[in-house]
């Protein structure tokens, strides 16, 4: 498997989940202003979206969108817990949980990376995700996981989308459950391990 990522974008979840599992992988770094492989290849030809991720398999099929290939792969080694059973009502509730990220967290953050950003969009960016990092942090009060006790692909694309609290310098220390959390997960070997790769990590 190649996955194409560009480092500490959201493509450091499915990257985190591919050494939680495991599984024997090959990374392509991804210019995004260019749209070009590390090699210069042309990355649209890979995804035509031009996004990361993208997980292009041993028969050549490239499978986009963070939320799926991080089930995907969990699924190709069921006993690390990654992910629930599918078909049980906990994969359901992984989904549900996946779908807030990538739709009210992720998508959150987009305009922060705008250089075209206002003050009073701004303003109202940042309000908004303390929202949700209000409500996050009443579901993780008392859990040491996103599902509970067990470490899954839930937890990789929180921990990837917090970061970037960092660069758009907004003070995780107001929601102190995030806060905690967030140094938790880091402090697993296997995401240093892939933040390391990424050259997030010195």
């Amino acid at each position: 498997m190649k996955l194409f990522h560009s480092p500490g974008a959201c493509s450091l979840s499915p990257h985190i989940v591919l050494r939680e599992a495991g599984l024997t992988f090959t990374l392509v770094k991804v210019d995004l202003a260019t749209k070009k492989t590390a090699e210069g290849a042309d990355y649209f030809a890979v995804n035509s979206k031009g996004a990361v991720p993208a997980l292009q398999l041993d028969d050549g099929q490239v499978l986009t969108e963070g939320p799926a290939i991080v089930q995907y792969l969990a699924d190709q080694k069921p006993e690390s817990g990654l992910a629930p059973r599918a078909g049980t009502f906990a994969r359901y509730r992984l989904m549900e949980m996946l779908n807030f990220i990538t739709s009210e967290i992720h998508k959150g953050f987009s305009p922060l990376f705008n250089p075209k950003i206002t003050p009073d969009w701004k303003e109202a960016t940042l309000t908004a995700l303390a929202k949700k990092f209000d409500w996050l942090s009443t579901q993780l009060a008392g859990k040491t996981f996103l599902l509970g006790d067990t470490f899954t692909v839930a937890d990789a694309y929180l921990f990837t989308v917090l970061g970037w609290t960092k660069p758009t310098k907004i003070d995780l220390s107001k929601w102190p459950v995030l806060a905690a959390y967030h140094a938790h997960i880091k402090q697993r070997p296997k995401v240093q391990e892939a933040m390391r790769a990424e050259g997030l990590l010195k």
